[in-house]
């Protein structure tokens, strides 16, 4: 009666609060998901969440399946590991590079389960920051780049890692901070404070100021997020990061996050991996490491979309 994917797609709609959330995560239409949840509860005879609230609200029967699936879901993870194991591929190496200042947060605990997981294989990370990570891959000299500028190069491959919102962090008392969102327009005035990367490589230039010719005042860089916060709240200029990493500072009160355009400016992390190693089961592992742990601590980021 009960199988697995029940148990995952309860799973899924607990972690993101939203049928739809829940059906883009399992790559499923949400008139399927609905349809999978209803069969259930047809099935058992039990009503096992009550629809239209939020946060979705479990019922004694939720809840038990939902322990259930708090203890069977790893232990099935920890199975296919091991079948990988038995199956082959369990030692090799895993060199990775970042392109993102503020990935640690979630990359860190990735590579901890990881490492656990499969201590056979030779694992490093660097950053990205002081060398073309991404040339590197092409080479050889890298297995993984943490990316949200994919660059088209032979035989490697971009997998998605999950879609998030940039937005603009502003100090409490700033004008904009009362503002429903920020304009292009608004910026001509303020001193934008980015991480010393190339213009071309961050989002908040290629995609909402110079599209409409718009230029900031003045332009500093930070290397820490921490430190980017700090100048914001002391009124020394805005920065725009991923709303993940501007959350612990909003949730606060320290600073006020304002969303770029009317629509927002979102964009995905990727994984660029050489095509040789996609079907590494290791490999395989620390892609769906990197998912899970990307959902359960970050705020606000969702399964990627197609394109950007």
């Amino acid at each position: 009666m009960l199988e697995i994917r029940h148990l995952k797609t309860l799973h899924a709609l607990r972690e993101t609060d939203s049928l739809v959330e829940a059906a883009e995560r399992l790559h499923l239409t949400q008139s399927a998901l609905s349809h999978q949840f209803k069969e259930l509860e047809e099935r058992l005879g039990l009503q096992l969440f009550v629809r239209k609230t939020r946060p979705v609200r479990f019922t004694s029967a939720g809840l038990r399946l939902l322990q259930l699936a708090d203890s069977l879901l790893p232990q099935l993870r920890s199975a296919e590991r091991d079948l990988a194991r038995l199956a082959g591929g369990t030692a090799g190496r895993l060199h990775m590079a970042i392109e993102c200042h503020s990935c640690f947060q979630w990359l860190m605990p990735t590579i901890d389960q990881f490492r656990d997981a499969w201590p056979e294989v030779e694992l490093d990370l660097a950053s990205g920051f002081s060398f073309a990570p991404l040339p590197a891959l092409a080479r050889g000299d890298l297995d993984l780049v943490v990316t949200s500028d994919p660059v088209e190069l032979p035989g490697i491959t971009y997998v998605p890692l999950f879609t998030y919102e940039a937005m603009l962090a502003v100090a409490n008392q700033h004008t904009l901070a009362s503002r429903p969102h920020v304009r292009p327009e608004d910026l001509v005035n303020e001193t934008l404070i980015t991480y010393p990367v190339e213009r071309d490589r961050l989002d908040i230039f290629t995609r909402f100021l110079e599209p409409a010719d718009i230029e900031p005042a003045q332009v500093r860089t930070s290397e820490l997020t921490v430190m980017m916060m700090q100048l914001v709240a002391s009124g020394r200029g805005v920065c725009c990061v991923p709303n993940w990493a501007l959350h612990e500072y909003s949730a606060r009160g320290y600073v006020t996050a304002k969303r770029l355009g009317e629509k927002g400016l979102f964009a995905t992390l990727f994984a660029g991996i050489r095509a040789d190693m996609l079907d590494s089961p290791f490999m395989r592992d620390f892609l769906l490491t990197a998912k899970d742990t990307s959902f359960a601590t970050l705020e606000g980021v969702s399964a990627a979309q197609k394109g950007r």
